[in-house]
């Protein structure tokens, strides 16, 4: 029975929920309680999967009535799956790290050959990332996390937008760098490159991405006032957002067309043409919603049958 529940979690967490959640409308007011929203799932959905690992082989057995030694192999062997799982999943978290920070490391060593430091005062913003400006035709910017983060715009951007748009598009990506929004990204990555080809769904990534953008337009309109960041998302050319370490992906599971950037700016559009979100009070039940699905499911599923299977759970054979 435990199985079963497991089961039919994991596969609404990771093939019902994750649709419904990115086509939700709310998650927009509270950008950033959704994105941990969408970490419970995520983490939720793999603990389910490691749960049926474990309890699956361990019921099946002992509804068979083949004996402790049998269950106690069976044990064994289901531990060793699970941990296959975990290992599969961290390395496949090393291996993002890893990349990105060569790839980043790379960039910012281009930047500072190619770039120029740009140190106006009136674009100065309380602790801000160095600034490094490069020549170009076309209105961007972007932000370089790590140890040590920039934030590169082109010129075409520092002659074209007026300051106080300039200084919108910094705070918007100070707040990436100041919120590690990209670690986030990293962990949602992992997951992707961690689950197998067939059953992998860019649903969450995406969501994700949008989201972190729009809370970095929080912060932004909080520093800088609306007008100013709406003014500038329309003339940048890119969003500035982190990039994902994955290559852009032509539809999404079932057929769907994948992401489109153009959809996700008139969304963060549409969001600076109303009042600030001030739903206190959603986040507060999002927030609450994201510690229930991880923690109802452990203590009235995984509990049980701990408390059921545990002791009667036998040594391996020959160590008894």
């Amino acid at each position: 029975m435990t199985t079963l529940v497991l089961g039919t979690l994991g596969l609404a967490l990771s093939l019902v929920v994750p649709e419904v959640l990115a086509r939700a409308r709310w998650t927009a007011r509270a950008p950033g309680a959704a994105v941990v929203l969408w970490q419970a799932v995520t983490l939720a959905s793999v603990l389910s999967a490691v749960g049926v690992v474990l309890v699956g082989p361990e019921e099946l057995v002992r509804a068979a009535g083949t004996g402790p030694d049998v269950e106690a192999w069976v044990l064994v062997g289901a531990l060793l799956v699970a941990a296959v799982i975990v290992v599969r999943l961290l390395w496949s978290a090393a291996g993002v790290a890893v990349r990105s920070r060569r790839r980043r490391a790379r960039h910012a060593d281009l930047v500072d050959l190619l770039g120029r430091a740009e140190a106006r005062a009136d674009l100065q913003l309380p602790g801000a990332a160095p600034l490094r400006v490069l020549d170009g035709p076309l209105p961007l910017a972007y932000c370089l996390p790590g140890r040590a983060p920039r934030v590169v715009v082109s010129g075409a951007a520092l002659a074209e937008l007026p300051t106080d748009q300039i200084r919108a598009v910094l705070a918007h990506e100070q707040a990436h760098l100041r919120a590690r929004h990209d670690l986030v990204l990293e962990s949602f990555t992992a997951v992707y490159r961690a689950v197998p080809a067939p059953l992998r769904s860019r649903t969450p990534l995406d969501a994700v991405s949008v989201l972190l953008e729009m809370a970095a337009d929080d912060a932004a309109r909080a520093r800088c006032g609306a007008g100013p960041l709406r003014g500038a998302l329309t003339a940048m050319s890119t969003d500035g957002d982190l990039g994902t370490d994955l290559p852009a992906a032509p539809t999404r599971r079932g057929g769907r067309a994948a992401r489109d950037p153009r959809d996700d700016r008139r969304r963060r559009l549409e969001r600076l043409h109303r009042p600030a979100p001030t739903g206190g009070l959603l986040r507060a039940g999002v927030l609450a919603l994201a510690v229930a699905v991880l923690v109802l499911p452990t203590v009235f599923v995984v509990a049980p049958w701990l408390t059921r299977a545990l002791p009667t759970v036998p040594l391996l054979p020959g160590l008894g």
